[in-house]
């Protein structure tokens, strides 16, 4: 799936159990204390860059997902 497709999936119309179910993966979540996979974030802007850039230049990060349309 592509990053526009993945991205159109994602930003669902209707806030229900149906759409979001198929997001929550909580198996595959890091255990409480190790550190999360990096992955690209964007910013407000729509420039782009990495969880691990984030983590370097902040002593604490809160990093929270959503579907905005």
């Amino acid at each position: 799936m592509t990053q526009p497709d993945v991205t159109a999936a994602y930003n669902y119309a209707v806030f229900n159990r149906e759409n979001v179910m198929p997001w929550l993966n909580f198996e595959g979540s890091p255990p409480l204390g190790q550190t999360a996979p990096d992955l690209p974030l964007w910013h407000l802007d729509g420039t782009e860059t990495r969880l691990a850039e984030i983590w370097t230049a902040n002593q604490f990060t809160v990093v929270e997902f959503g579907s905005f349309i």
